[in-house]
């Protein structure tokens, strides 16, 4: 549905975007990732054909965005980072606009514009002006524009901006409600919202893709060795932490033990072991063995932030300070 192949965007010394290229089928809810300033934006503006790449393309349903704008443009729903409504009008009057604009028909476009108003949980207030609203429901507003023309594809610019959390919550499950009948690109550097809304992750730092695949995936990938969860309690006592933590230490294929904390008379430590040897089944006998309970066993993901951080060499504070964009991407 969505084909990227060598994209680059330069603004005269500057590459804001680096010969990037990546695959989006049809029905899938993907997550564009970056730290501020990587370049989201930018590409989404060529994605959209809001600006011409400097070499490089892009297909969008087939259609070339710099031979066949206008085509691309029919088969995209597109929601900047600030929604693009008009605060004098009323949500209705709005929406209808939108449509028209789009190309509805006059029989389409009533059928329309009561659907995405039931769908994006707006028509409570399809009569009042959206300068009226809350931030919540303008970001709606923006998402039912996007979606009322049937697009083939969604293009989603940080859709969450802002809002508080109820207002994420339902933007959140008003996205997912969406796959299936859309394929959805979804810009953000918030990483919950990836992982809860989003099948494939693309990450990309200073222009460039370094990352491309599932969460599960990239989660093994960056790990690279097995990592678990171990819970352990006394049967008749409380459990010495220190004598646990030597216990495992001397598993066949553990790398390392760390204490991570004590709930009453139990104990929770994270054991890493070599990538080559699965260890789970050694530190259960070892566990019950030395007399202990095992309360829990299981494998322990790394984070999207620890991969993210890891993918793009950002310390945790710095990562979420920067501004997009970078020095030179204009119109922010």
């Amino acid at each position: 549905m969505i084909t990227v192949k060598e994209l680059t965007k330069r603004y005269a010394r500057n590459t804001a975007v680096d010969h990037i290229s990546f695959n989006i089928e049809k029905g899938q809810i993907v997550g564009f990732l970056g730290p501020n300033g990587a370049g989201k934006t930018t590409t989404m503006r060529m994605l959209t054909c809001f600006m011409p790449p400097t070499a490089g393309s892009a297909t969008i349903a087939g259609f070339d965005v710099l031979e066949e704008p206008m085509e691309v443009k029919k088969r995209i729903g597109y929601l900047p980072e600030t929604p693009p409504v008009y605060p004098e009008m009323r949500t209705g009057e709005y929406l209808e606009f939108v449509g028209r604009l789009k190309g509805l028909s006059k029989a389409d476009l009533s059928k329309r514009v009561d659907y995405v108003c039931e769908r994006c949980s707006v028509a409570d207030v399809r009569q009042k002006l959206i300068s009226k609203l809350s931030k919540g429901y303008r970001q709606r507003i923006g998402l039912a524009q996007a979606i009322i023309h049937n697009p083939d594809v969604l293009i989603l610019d940080e859709p969450t901006a802002g809002l508080d959390p109820k207002q994420i919550n339902e933007t959140r499950d008003l996205i997912k409600s969406l796959a299936g009948d859309h394929t959805i690109i979804l810009s953000t550097h918030i990483l919950p919202e990836v992982e809860q809304t989003c099948e494939q992750v693309i990450i990309i730092n200073k222009g460039k893709v370094v990352a491309t695949d599932s969460v599960h995936n990239l989660q093994n990938r960056a790990r690279g060795i097995e990592s678990v969860i171990v819970e352990v309690a006394g049967r008749n006592a409380d459990l010495d932490a220190a004598e646990v933590q030597a216990q495992l230490e001397k598993v066949s294929g553990v790398i390392k033990v760390h204490f991570k904390e004590k709930r009453q008379t139990r104990s929770i430590f994270e054991v890493e072991g070599s990538n080559d040897r699965l260890i789970r089944g050694d530190l259960a006998r070892a566990i019950v063995a030395a007399g202990w309970d095992l309360n829990e066993l299981r494998s322990s993901a790394m984070s999207l932030e620890e991969i993210f951080l890891q993918l793009t060499g950002d310390h945790p504070a710095t990562a979420a300070a920067k501004e997009e964009p970078a020095a030179k991407e204009p119109g922010k």
